[in-house]
């Protein structure tokens, strides 16, 4: 049978290492006593056939989650296997990170069976250590060590969320501009998503800590509690940045609403001021006998002075009444 669904296979040695399991050899290492690690390429057409071939006992439902396109974080544990779905940011070139990536690990006290669909950072992470010998020795400390690896990697992502928050809520301040409602917004969805997947992980975790699957010692769920703890910690800060990027929505159309009614009225002031002599223009203006001063050559220069004590003495009144 072919194996290009096969991304890696290893075969521990229990010590922190692996070897290559070449594709040959894959049938008879998922049924001896070594701990068998076997990644595959959930978007390949083959995975299906190769999860029907060589994991037979495997039930239709968990190969269909180990196959879904879109998964959220979960856990299922039967007898003394389990169904992990845990969720890393993606750092893959020209992505967002809030487009987290998928990982879904089946796994027994002697086999680990993981899919993915695209690259991630941390299944990397594993392998580098792997073949530098500081990797996992049973499959708990694999279900640990690849959880810690994907919850360090997003410590870095809220840290920047965060301070991009410091930043534009200080823009703002110095200078509030309709154009940065774009930028709020985006941090808005970046933090709704990250938080989307995010959160449910510290169920899964806490699931794993008290589970009675045998191959979590009793290491492996104080280093579980402690990635519940950071992943805690993860979700409260994207619900600081969501309160404060709303926050700081509310103070800019706050300010935007002071800089219109500013506007608004010094407009209302100057159309005070010109009301009554465009009044008086008007008036004067219309093309009928009797109009006052028709006659007289200074009548102008006379009309214009009137125009103007009337404009010094609104100016006058409204300063008293603190109009500005």
């Amino acid at each position: 049978m072919p194996h290009e669904c096969v991304i890696n296979s290893y075969r521990f040695d229990r010590k922190g290492g692996a070897v290559d399991l070449p594709p040959e050899e894959i049938k008879s290492g998922l049924a001896d006593d070594d701990l068998v690690w076997i990644h595959l390429d959930a978007a390949n057409p083959e995975t299906a056939t190769w999860l029907e071939t060589y994991m037979p006992q495997l039930d239709s439902l968990t190969k269909t989650a180990m196959l879904e396109a879109e998964t959220r974080p979960r856990i299922s544990i039967e007898d003394n296997s389990a169904l992990v779905i845990l969720r890393g940011v993606n750092l893959n070139e020209n992505a967002e990170a809030e487009d987290m990536i998928s990982i879904r690990i089946w796994t027994t006290e002697r086999t680990i069976i993981s899919t993915r669909i695209r690259k991630l950072r941390a299944i990397q992470d594993m392998r580098d250590n792997l073949e530098n010998g500081t990797g996992p020795k049973t499959s708990g400390d694999f279900i640990t060590m690849l959880a810690t690896r994907l919850f360090q990697r997003m410590d870095p992502v809220i840290t920047e969320l965060d301070e991009e928050t410091d930043a534009l809520e200080e823009a703002i301040m110095e200078d509030p501009d309709v154009s940065k409602r774009r930028a709020i917004i985006d941090m808005r969805r970046k933090t709704i998503e990250l938080r989307r997947y995010i959160a449910p992980q510290k169920d899964v975790l806490s699931a794993l800590r008290l589970s009675e699957l045998t191959f979590i010692s009793d290491q492996n769920r104080r280093q579980l509690q402690e990635n519940h703890d950071r992943v805690l910690r993860y979700v409260e800060e994207l619900d600081a940045v969501r309160e404060r990027a709303q926050i700081i929505k509310d103070e800019l159309a706050n300010a935007l609403s002071d800089v219109m009614n500013k506007n608004m009225y010094v407009l209302s002031v100057i159309a005070a001021i010109f009301l009554p002599l465009g009044f008086l223009t008007g008036l004067l203006g219309i093309n009928v006998g009797g109009i006052p001063g028709a006659e007289n050559d200074s009548a102008f220069l006379i009309f214009v002075g009137m125009l103007t004590a009337l404009v010094i003495m609104q100016i006058l009144l409204f300063k008293k009444l603190k109009w500005f």
